[in-house]
């Protein structure tokens, strides 16, 4: 990824909000965001399976690179809270990416865009992590909460 990806949305942004407001308009916000939703996590499995071969090491090396790339530029303040062989927990607490789409007057659109590739990113990225997240500054938190626990852990946590 030459150019970073703050960059890359300050680019999309200014065209992918009036665009998909005209579709809101046309089509409802529902049927906009549910055909978003399948493009995102379409582009989302295929950017992670291509950020699997360029990242070396193992899931959490893999993450490590991932929020590398996610907050270059300065993009993210991100604060690992946790980093074990099993969980790797963090708290961002400033989003650039929100910025841009505040200032296009649409975070709902900017949660669409950027923070619904999370989900479909880490599936194909790091398959042997279940990632959660209960809320994000997009949707007017005060932090985003990201937590990826490797999938056997989990299993046996939640079996006790």
């Amino acid at each position: 990824m030459d150019i970073p990806l703050i960059e890359q949305t300050r680019i999309h942004a200014p065209l992918l909000v009036p665009l998909l407001r005209a579709f809101q308009s046309e089509i409802g916000p529902d049927r906009t965001s549910e055909i978003v939703r399948k493009g995102i996590r379409s582009y989302g499995l295929r950017l992670g399976q291509e950020m699997r071969s360029q990242f070396k090491g193992d899931s959490m090396e893999k993450i490590d690179a991932l929020t590398s790339v996610s907050s270059a530029d300065g993009a993210l303040d991100v604060e690992v809270l946790e980093r074990t062989p099993d969980v790797y927990r963090v708290k961002v607490t400033g989003c650039r990416y929100t910025q841009i789409f505040k200032e296009l007057n649409a975070t709902d659109l900017g949660f669409l865009y950027f923070c619904e590739l999370d989900f479909p990113v880490n599936e194909s990225l790091v398959p042997d992590m279940e990632l959660t997240r209960t809320q994000t500054i997009m949707q007017g938190a005060s932090h985003c909460d990201l937590c990826w626990m490797k999938k056997e852990a989990k299993t046996s946590k939640d079996a006790k």
